[in-house]
């Protein structure tokens, strides 16, 4: 099964905890220092929640599709290329706690998307020093690759 994933750098983690276990009727899960993700049935999506700094408001962090398996990723990564996007692929690459296979790239306004799998846990929520969970920024055609300021995390 795929499903959409939504990433949220949020100021308040435990109250934001609270808040979509209610909205979505289910508890994180997976939580850890500064991290917590749902795994939400219906609708399928997995909502990622990364701590963020005191009175901060609320932003998308990244999106995401989560897949099954590695392969998907593989494909997805040709069809991105085909079609012409810049992308960046990670394999074996651990961060938000887990080890993951891994492409980025990015829509038209330099919002960030990963296609990923899980392939397990992992010890740490940041991510390895080579890694994209800290994604470059697409220009507008999607084409052109450019580094990011803001650090940004991934799940």
């Amino acid at each position: 099964m795929s499903r959409v994933q939504l990433a949220l750098r949020v100021a308040d983690l435990e109250g934001s905890i609270t808040f979509y276990s209610k909205l979505f009727g289910t508890e994180p899960a997976k939580r850890r220092p500064g991290y917590a993700n749902f795994a939400i049935a219906e609708p399928p999506l997995k909502l990622v929640l990364i701590e963020g700094e005191e009175g901060e408001p609320t932003r998308m962090d990244h999106l995401g599709v989560e897949v099954e398996d590695t392969t998907q990723v593989n494909a997805t990564t040709q069809r991105l290329k085909d079609a012409g996007l810049a992308t960046f692929e990670e394999n074996d690459t651990s961060c938000c706690y887990a080890l993951q296979d891994k492409v980025w790239v990015h829509g038209p306004g330099a919002e960030p998307w990963e296609v990923y799998v899980v392939k397990g846990d992992a010890d740490t929520l940041t991510k390895e020093a080579d890694s994209a969970c800290t994604p470059a920024t697409a220009s507008a055609d999607g084409l052109a690759v450019e580094p990011v300021n803001a650090p940004r995390s991934c799940c």
